[in-house]
């Protein structure tokens, strides 16, 4: 018998620690900490210090994972840094297209422009440097309503530049046309705009952290 736990557990038990916390503050089985501590009666005092640290549990919880998160994004954006003093120009080109265009997510590579050619490069640049598969990209379209004669052809378009497949698109919006436009666009956005997502923290906290190297900064936000 772990005599030595058994003592302790029950003196921390009459402090009012719950059989969780005991468990873990002494590494023995909660099993074991049930059957030490049962016949305990708790006073009133310890009976509202193990409710308070009940309430507190998930709190304490979710701040201990958000911490976790944290150094996770930190260590990416630390990825980052030397990326962009090994690597060539290409990498650098794609650092500065995010940072002038990307959302600024924590969790999620999301570029938007109405040049098909800028996306596609974007693309080019995802699968060369960080290996994004197409199955992992997704592709939304904001079109006009002048452009639903045309809807499929323009989705063509946006899918060949960036040789994605259909299953890559999600449902295109289309933006109403306001009381002054009177309806005419005059050829402006001809295809639309596009966004390009791809849901990894992986890649947008190592692009974060090149371009704050290749920027000479530094930007908690993009961190927290």
């Amino acid at each position: 018998m772990k005599t030595d736990e058994r003592r302790e557990a029950r003196r921390l038990r009459a402090l009012g620690w719950s059989v969780k916390e005991i468990e873990r503050e002494l590494e023995v089985a909660r099993s074991s900490v049930s059957v030490w501590v049962r016949d305990i009666e708790l006073g009133p005092l310890e009976r509202e210090r193990l409710i308070r640290r009940s309430r507190l549990g998930p709190y304490v919880a979710a701040r201990r994972k958000a911490t976790r998160a944290r150094d996770l994004r930190s260590t990416y954006q630390q990825e980052g840094r030397r990326r962009a003093r090994e690597s060539d120009g290409s990498y650098a080109a794609g650092c500065m297209l995010y940072w002038a265009e990307g959302s600024k997510g924590r969790n999620t590579v999301q570029i938007s422009n109405s040049d098909p050619e800028l996306i596609a490069f974007f693309a080019r640049f995802l699968r060369s440097h960080f290996d994004v598969e197409p199955a992992a990209m997704r592709l939304a379209l904001h079109l006009f309503p002048d452009h639903l004669a045309t809807q499929a052809d323009i989705e063509g378009v946006w899918l060949g530049h960036l040789g994605l497949t259909r299953a890559a698109l999600t449902k295109s919006q289309v933006n109403v046309y306001s009381k002054y436009s009177q309806k005419k666009r005059n050829g402006k956005l001809p295809y639309g705009t596009a966004k390009l997502s791809v849901h990894s923290t992986r890649i947008v906290q190592t692009i974060y952290g090149s371009i704050q190297e290749y920027g000479g900064f530094d930007r908690p936000a993009w961190l927290d």
